[in-house]
């Protein structure tokens, strides 16, 4: 299961999840890798950062958090003792997420792990993992783009043979 966080073999809806926002514009924005991994490691689902404009025209960033409710503790302790806001918006969303299966590929540079998303039991989405990509890559002296086009052609390949 190399690259994510949570294993979803089974695709379904997830309600009583929360998104966390916060906008931002006093903070460091090399800090928001690390804290990032921190609201992952505290068990926020998803993580990312939006560039905005705030008032008076000064440059900042919208903090966005996916959580299930009885990790919001957690990701407030974080948010808060990590980052410059003041304050939290919260919504409650509900998430429907595909089932998803790690299938090893093998390549001239050996096994990558492709991501695969089936809805109603149907391939619906597939991707090259990028941490084995960029390690082939690296390894092998072989473009990234290269890893990735051989390997969705494999995959593509493996799925047709069968």
């Amino acid at each position: 299961m190399s690259g994510s966080r949570f294993h979803h073999p089974d695709e379904h809806v997830d309600p009583g999840m929360l998104v966390l926002q916060a906008n931002i514009d006093d903070m460091n924005p090399e800090w928001c890798s690390y804290i990032g991994d921190r609201l992952f490691d505290a068990g926020a689902n998803d993580v990312f950062w939006i560039p905005i404009i705030m008032k008076k025209g000064r440059p900042g960033v919208m903090l966005n958090v996916l959580v299930a409710e009885d990790r919001l503790e957690a990701v407030e302790q974080v948010v808060f003792a990590e980052t410059t806001t003041i304050g939290l918006r919260y919504m409650q969303v509900t998430c429907h997420r595909l089932s998803r299966r790690f299938v090893p590929v093998d390549t001239p540079w050996g096994v990558v792990s492709v991501k695969a998303g089936y809805h109603e039991g149907r391939l619906s989405q597939f991707a090259p993992e990028f941490a084995d990509c960029e390690r082939v890559a690296r390894e092998h002296g072989v473009p990234l783009k290269a890893v990735y086009d051989e390997v969705r052609r494999r995959f593509l390949n493996m799925r047709d043979e069968h």
